[in-house]
């Protein structure tokens, strides 16, 4: 069931997504060669804290899941898609990272992700991160009233593939409200008109993966959360959480 937000609630929910914003910024500016993703962990952990909010990632177990996701936040890197568990091992050189972050904040959720480099970029990884980029930029524009969920994947998908990438088989983005994940589903790929039609109090969680090999496919790592590419190449994802209203889409989790 869709559940529709009064323009008071969204101005709630943009609280909680302003501080996914801040965390995700600090995160990015605290990665470094040798900075270990835990580290990173503990920085969003910190922006969480600061502002009375808790993770919707701790602790969350879907029925797919082994165990409970034990960090706050999703660092995923290099071939890693999404849902990587921070670690130990320290970011080197080159490392394309794709972070992705949730907060709760006066019974409100906020999700948001973003990739990015650290220390020597790669020339085919910056293109990689500018295209999951444009796709999230893109299926946000067809975030208005009267288009459809597929319009908003078909947006998403026509750029990734214009670029040569693939789009991992079943992932996509979510609606959002009390709860992180909410109907309806918003797929990474799809044909033009159809799906649920959009209507403004509606809040979806827009979340664009590509992957550089071209492939779709994915394996799951023993973690029983962690995606990685099949082919090694590597991958990006770029994610706000946005609103449906009578002005256009609303971006909840920009800075």
């Amino acid at each position: 069931m869709v559940i529709l937000k009064t323009d008071r609630e969204i101005d709630e929910m943009r609280a909680a997504g302003r501080v996914v914003a801040r965390a995700l910024a600090a995160v990015r500016e605290a990665a470094d060669v040798g900075v270990s993703p835990l580290d990173l962990d503990r920085v969003a952990r910190e922006v969480l804290r600061e502002a009375g909010a808790t993770s919707p990632f701790l602790g969350y177990r879907p029925r797919f899941a082994p165990v409970p996701f034990p960090a706050a936040l999703c660092l995923s890197v290099n071939d890693a898609i999404v849902h990587g568990i921070p670690g130990e091992a320290p970011l080197r050189d080159g490392d394309l990272v794709s972070a992705d972050f949730g907060a709760l904040l006066g019974g409100w959720a906020g999700d948001a992700a973003v990739s990015f480099t650290v220390g020597r970029a790669r020339p085919a990884d910056l293109r990689l991160i500018e295209t999951s980029e444009a796709a999230l930029a893109a299926g946000i524009a067809a975030a208005v009233p009267g288009n459809r969920i597929g319009d908003i994947a078909h947006a998403i998908g026509t750029t990734c593939r214009a670029a040569g990438y693939g789009v991992p088989d079943g992932f996509g983005g979510h609606g959002i409200g009390r709860a992180m994940h909410e109907d309806p589903g918003v797929p990474n790929e799809g044909p033009l008109g159809r799906g649920t039609k959009l209507r403004p109090g509606m809040v979806l969680a827009i979340e664009p993966m590509v992957i550089a090999g071209g492939t779709d496919d994915y394996t799951c790592d023993g973690d029983g959360w962690t995606l990685r590419t099949v082919d090694g190449s590597r991958a990006a994802h770029s994610e706000h959480t946005v609103a449906i209203t009578a002005d256009g889409p609303r971006i909840l989790t920009a800075l």
